[in-house]
């Protein structure tokens, strides 16, 4: 899928992305991995269930990921595939503020993650995934080793 948005789309979701939106990255232990764990990378957009057709029709306009519906009200939309999230970075990352180091960082992990072929390799990886715990203000995240 080749998706181009126009400038003012892209400045506009980069102002959603800064204002309501999250960018992170995980390793979450799984013993089906090479290493132990996968990487879990992830772009979120949030918003009110109360303006759920708006929001529907802003997912509908980027069309890379998944719209669900939480329990506690807030509807959530995830781009979690690599070439997703790099579609997406490509576009916004100009017009962000607030969350252009984030933008940078991922765009950094996701290219790592491509040409990981060693464990040293890996660790590389994980030390970039470990950086966004200084770029996110995260009250529950701990330093994470690579024991699973």
């Amino acid at each position: 899928m080749c998706k181009i948005f126009s400038s003012t789309i892209s400045a506009y979701l980069a102002g959603f992305l800064d204002g309501d939106g999250s960018i992170y990255v995980r390793l979450k232990p799984n013993s089906t991995y090479r290493y132990g764990f996968q990487v879990a990378p992830y772009i979120v957009l949030f918003q009110s269930n109360q303006d759920k057709e708006n929001f529907k029709k802003i997912c509908s306009l980027i069309d890379l990921g998944i719209l669900r519906e939480r329990k506690d009200g807030i509807l959530e939309y995830s781009i979690n595939r690599m070439d997703n999230l790099k579609l997406f970075l490509a576009s916004v990352k100009p017009f962000l503020i607030l969350k252009k180091d984030q933008a940078e960082l991922m765009l950094k992990i996701l290219t790592k993650k491509e040409k990981v072929k060693n464990y040293k390799d890996f660790e590389e990886l994980a030390q970039l995934v470990d950086m966004f715990r200084e770029l996110n203000y995260s009250k529950k995240r701990k330093i994470r080793t690579l024991t699973p």
